[in-house]
């Protein structure tokens, strides 16, 4: 034991005797500089790594977000689901590009079919009341009922337009007289129709 003792006090005078024979000089935002006549010794901090990818979604992801939508998400996320499904891309300047060129066609596309239905709406309201002919029954009841396929081939009929029956929106037409209907042609045009109905 006793034996053991002087050889670890000189291997410590013997470190210490070499820190002691270097000047510290500079401490920089990277590391610290030690200086010794013409050598430098430099210490450097690792950078962290990152952990998070920036990523544009190529289709909607349930619980992520919709596609087109720009996220950071955990980078082993992108690398095990995304990006193997095809679901998700990097973020690049070119796709960036690309995806707003696409976010404008999408804009004026949407737009010119919002014009259309500005203009079947102007139509339909310029047109006057569609005449709707039943067979009569007694005082102003009429035989079945108007209904929405009926309004649909009237219009084809006299305006050579098709119509889907789905956006059409009948009040319940029992009796003879004047009754008006909605076209709904887009979320935010909405066309009234006017149908005047009589018996034979």
């Amino acid at each position: 034991m006793a034996s053991s003792s002087p050889a670890v006090s000189s291997l410590s005078w013997s470190s210490s005797s070499w820190l002691n024979n270097r000047t510290l000089t500079t401490t920089t935002n990277e590391g610290i500089i030690i200086n010794k006549s013409s050598s430098a010794f430099v210490v450097l901090a690792q950078k962290k790594a990152r952990k998070t990818r920036k990523i544009i979604l190529i289709e909607d992801v349930t619980d992520v977000g919709k596609k087109g939508q720009l996220l950071d998400v955990k980078a082993g996320f992108y690398r095990n689901f995304l990006h193997p499904s095809g679901k998700a891309r990097i973020v690049t300047p070119v796709l960036l590009k690309e995806m707003k060129i696409e976010e404008e066609r999408i804009e004026a596309e949407k737009k010119r079919v919002k014009e259309e239905a500005l203009q079947l709406a102007r139509i339909f309201e310029t047109v006057g009341a569609f005449k709707v002919k039943r067979k009569g029954g007694k005082g102003k009841l009429i035989f079945g009922s108007v209904t929405a396929q009926d309004l649909v081939d009237i219009i084809k009929a006299q305006l050579q337009r098709d119509i889907d029956k789905r956006i059409v929106s009948l009040p319940e037409i029992r009796e003879t007289g004047e009754y008006i209907a909605e076209l709904k042609l887009h979320p935010d045009v909405t066309a009234q129709v006017r149908l005047n109905v009589f018996a034979n």
